[in-house]
């Protein structure tokens, strides 16, 4: 058996495995660990042991259960709250200003924690039942928290940039910069689609009664106060990285202990909330590694079969496909795992095979990195099983059906499929910030 045929089968028979409801880290664990042994006996099972070894010598790896604690911290304690007051005075005026100021809320959680799903707890906890309450469109406001949340992903201190940084071996602090342009690009459509859609269909967002929204100037100001506490904890965290001051793994622990400091002078560290913080963060945590630990054998088997030169051929001597086209053809894999994984499982399952052929076809690894966050966002929100869809359900009211929640999200892929062609056509939109700070 030829060694693609076996890199075909490997492959084939994890996704088989993914479609059948096994545990992520199982089956690519399972198929990476039965393929060593049957190909190379009693020395295959150091694979596992050479890769658990590796994971516990990445250094960074540490920045993820810290990255986490923050994320969940700002989360349970509640310290977004203040934030949506704010939001809820100043942008009541506006048609659809609610859920404007979601977007803005959800831009500033993103800018705190890095995750998808602390935002999506954030929005569904705080904003859904108020927006819901004020007379907005259901189908809208769904969709509005899930586009939102997603930003999580792509605005730094991003998680998953964090994590591709350490699969690609791409410096962090050049993919966080990386990410903030089409970050405030894509909230900034989300914002422009929600102003034009409430201008021209008032009642699926109307404006606050005067009575609420009319209130002394000075009191106005002193809502702003709740802006201090974000950018205490942004700066203590990126900003002392993206000076020098800290290193990646120093700068999630000041921000951690900033995001506790924080609640602390708040008053809101209570025992109940440190207990479902530390659980939660555990439990995120345990997953990553495992996953990790699995794509690492996964990749080892790959890397000693060859395979990604095997695909690098097919693709362009065999194929003769262009670089743009092989790109388009990863991007669209991506959506399609999407429907049924989570951003870590398709990074790891197929980190092996894209990210060296990316760099052998002569593009910026970097700049793929945003493009492949920017095509998870898509994938968390597209039916039948994306990511965001089940979460949402999960949170989201009676009255809000899961039709409901497919329906509001069509909109607001589309504007994302737009940024994600927008920051493929001119590369410089992801590339220009990180160029002009690291030089």
């Amino acid at each position: 058996m030829s060694y693609e045929l076996i890199a075909l089968l490997m492959f084939s028979s994890m996704m088989l495995m993914l479609l059948t409801g096994q545990r992520v880290f199982a089956a690519i664990g399972f198929i990476a660990v039965t393929a060593s042994l049957l190909l190379w006996g009693e020395g295959g099972s150091e694979i596992g042991f050479s890769a658990a070894m590796k994971l516990m010598k990445w250094y960074p790896l540490l920045t993820l259960p810290v990255f986490i604690y923050m994320g969940y911290m700002l989360s349970e304690s509640g310290l977004a709250d203040d934030l949506y007051g704010m939001f809820h005075v100043w942008m009541g005026p506006l048609n659809g200003g609610l859920a404007i100021g979601t977007i803005a809320l959800m831009v500033v959680v993103s800018a705190m924690n890095g995750l998808s799903v602390a935002g999506m707890a954030i929005g569904a906890s705080i904003a859904l039942p108020e927006l819901l309450r004020r007379g907005y469109d259901k189908i809208m406001v769904t969709g509005v928290i899930q586009a939102g949340s997603s930003l999580g992903i792509l605005v730094p201190p991003s998680v998953v940039l964090v994590l591709y940084g350490m699969i690609a071996r791409q410096p962090v602090g050049q993919l966080w910069m990386a990410g903030v342009i089409p970050g405030l690009l894509m909230a900034a459509l989300f914002v422009i689609y929600i102003a034009v859609r409430c201008r021209l269909q008032p009642n699926l967002g109307p404006s606050l009664p005067a009575e609420e929204r009319d209130m002394p100037l000075r009191e106005k100001l002193k809502l702003l106060k709740a802006g201090i506490v974000p950018l205490f904890i942004f700066f203590s965290m990126t900003g002392l990285f993206l000076m020098g001051v800290t290193s990646l793994v120093e700068s999630s622990a000041v921000g951690a202990a900033a995001a506790t400091l924080a609640a602390l002078v708040k008053r809101r560290l209570t025992r109940a909330v440190l207990e479902q913080t530390l659980r939660k963060t555990l439990g995120i945590s345990c997953m990553f590694m495992w996953i990790i630990l699995a794509a690492l054998c996964f990749g080892a088997v790959f890397d000693g079969l060859g395979a990604v030169k095997a695909i690098e051929s097919l693709f362009v001597e065999r194929l003769g496909l262009t670089p743009w086209q092989i790109l388009i053809l990863m991007q669209l894999s991506y959506l399609l795992m999407g429907t049924f994984l989570d951003d870590t499982a398709m990074l790891v399952i197929v980190a092996p095979l894209f990210i060296p052929l990316v760099g052998s076809l002569g593009f910026d690894l970097v700049w793929y990195g945003v493009l492949y966050t920017i095509t998870c966002q898509v994938a968390y929100m597209t039916p039948p099983f994306g990511y965001n869809l089940f979460l949402m359900r999960a949170m989201a009211p009676p009255e809000v059906t899961l039709i409901d929640i497919y329906r509001s999200v069509i909109p607001f892929v589309l504007i994302m499929i737009l940024a994600l062609t927008l920051v493929m056509a001119y590369p410089q939109l992801a590339l220009w910030l990180p160029g002009y700070f690291y030089g």
